[in-house]
């Protein structure tokens, strides 16, 4: 019954290889396989069966709302609803996040480094370091405030 389903499911996103009906540890070993073809995966899971493979993989995603505990636990992402068309979205707001976080880093590491070097010859005071560092913060800040208009398409 279950092999029919993945089937079903396989055929309509357009994946010709998949496996059912596995143990955990047949899991973990196929996870195993693909992350030694091709380097890195993905698995998506929502029970305590997959949480070995989901911690195997390099980035394991828990189905949240059916999803028991050992699960999300395990995993590095945590679909709240129960609707894999959400995932696209999901990573493309990790990509934002993680740009917008290296922005950050890079940002307030050159606003320290100014200061460093200001220092030096008298030019910092202990006001325009104040400020520089509450400039900073609240830049940094209003940069993060960003990733709120990343919306989902609607389809």
């Amino acid at each position: 019954m279950f092999d029919a389903t993945a089937q079903a499911i396989a055929k309509e996103v357009g994946i010709e290889e998949f496996k059912a009906e596995l143990l955990p540890q047949d899991k973990v070993s196929a996870v195993q396989n693909l992350l030694n073809k091709y380097g890195a995966v993905a698995m998506v899971g929502d029970g305590i069966n997959d949480a070995p493979a989901l911690a195997t993989a390099t980035v394991g995603i828990a189905m949240g709302g059916a999803g028991t505990d050992t699960a999300l636990e395990t995993a590095d992402i945590a679909l709240m609803a129960d609707d894999l068309t959400k995932l696209p979205f999901t990573i493309a707001l990790s990509q934002a996040a993680l740009k917008i976080i290296k922005q950050n880093i890079g940002f307030s590491l050159f606003i320290k480094l100014v200061a460093i070097i200001a220092v030096f010859p008298g030019w910092l005071t202990l006001w325009l370091a104040i400020l520089a560092d509450m400039g900073a913060s609240i830049l940094v800040t209003l940069n993060g405030i960003r990733l709120v208009g990343i919306k989902p398409d609607r389809k």
